[in-house]
């Protein structure tokens, strides 16, 4: 038997605004809700390093490495592009558009889908 999945309001679309977020507890699981370039994206709150609180971390842009046609670094800059979730506890950093840790694709985080509708946004858990 599968468990049967239930879509949750947890807020008004205002509630998230773009580059925003918002931490709701829903039964005993804690989701963070990101908005980026206008898709809702939805995580559990629990870095897969060591547990920590990640969806309350800072929400940082990426940094990107310009190569030159060598392949030799010529310098970085920030990617607005890339969000990233920076967990408090260690500093592991994940990609808010896909849940993959930054650097090694691995670990990720656990997703949930999140849906907008009549203003409001639902979490499915």
């Amino acid at each position: 038997m599968s468990a049967s999945v239930t879509a949750v309001a947890v807020g008004d679309s205002e509630d998230v605004p773009e580059r925003g977020r918002l931490v709701v507890d829903i039964g005993d699981r804690t989701v963070g809700v990101f908005r980026v370039a206008g898709q809702l994206r939805a995580y559990e709150n629990t870095c897969p390093h060591m547990g920590g609180p990640v969806c309350q971390g800072l929400i940082i842009p990426g940094v990107r490495e310009n190569l030159d046609e060598g392949g030799m670094t010529v310098g970085q800059e920030f990617d607005e592009e890339d969000l990233r979730i920076v967990c408090p506890w260690h500093g592991f950093e994940f990609s808010i558009d896909t849940g993959r840790h930054a650097g090694a694709g691995r670990p990720r985080l656990r997703s949930f889908p999140v849906d907008e509708r009549d203003g409001v946004i639902y979490v499915e858990i």
